[in-house]
């Protein structure tokens, strides 16, 4: 394995929309993580999004999924990899007023969570207060994670925050951060990761959500 097997995949993925698109018109950014698994001949990486799609009517945490092991599926996304967060969507949204708070508590994987809104707040507003505090019951579990990779390879590599392109006007190939992160996948050596400066909180994707 090497640099340009990795890169080509996540290009060829983004050809196709799979690869993710902070920016995505179709969910308001809530939070994201990257984990990268390697050992001496297997690959994988996981980019998590966590958004809000008023189209599903959920908080959905999506795995984009790749590399040279999987164990089902091709790179990119499939069904599965969709993971709706709140139980009681039905409860929280309003009847009359769709995209805003009823109020009440959030049931986020069988846990309520009360938030600091009141009832008439934008819902995404209201559901980027689940982070940080909760966010580990937004983001995916180790079962979660290792659907489509195997149980046995290392995670070496865990980012809760990076430097992420615009995928609309520069490709994976293209942008520093999953070059260096390609570089570690290859090597194991994660000294070659060298951060930039974050930019997946999603104050920095205004057009996530606009469509």
């Amino acid at each position: 394995m090497d640099q340009a097997e990795i890169l080509a995949q996540l290009d060829a993925a983004n050809d196709v929309n799979s690869f993710p698109d902070l920016d995505n018109g179709y969910y308001f950014a809530v939070d994201a993580r990257l984990h990268g698994y390697r050992d001496a001949g297997r690959w994988a990486l996981i980019i998590e999004t966590v958004g809000y799609s008023p189209r599903a009517a959920n908080l959905t945490d999506v795995l984009h999924v790749f590399g040279n092991c999987l164990t089902q599926g091709v790179p990119g996304f499939e069904d599965g990899d969709f993971l709706d967060r709140v139980d009681n969507w039905d409860e929280i949204e309003d009847d009359d007023e769709p995209e805003t708070y009823r109020g009440g508590p959030i049931v986020v994987r069988g846990q309520a969570i009360t938030v600091a809104a009141a009832p008439g707040a934008d819902l995404e507003d209201v559901l980027r207060l689940l982070v940080p505090q909760h966010r580990d019951l937004l983001l995916a579990d180790e079962s979660e994670l290792r659907r489509r990779i195997p149980a046995d390879l290392p995670e070496v590599l865990r980012l809760d925050e990076w430097e992420h392109p615009d995928v609309h006007q520069q490709p994976p190939s293209d942008s520093p951060t999953f070059r260096q992160i390609a570089d570690v996948l290859v090597t194991g050596d994660v000294d070659r990761y060298t951060p930039g400066p974050p930019n997946t909180h999603w104050s920095n994707w205004p057009e996530s959500g606009s469509l």
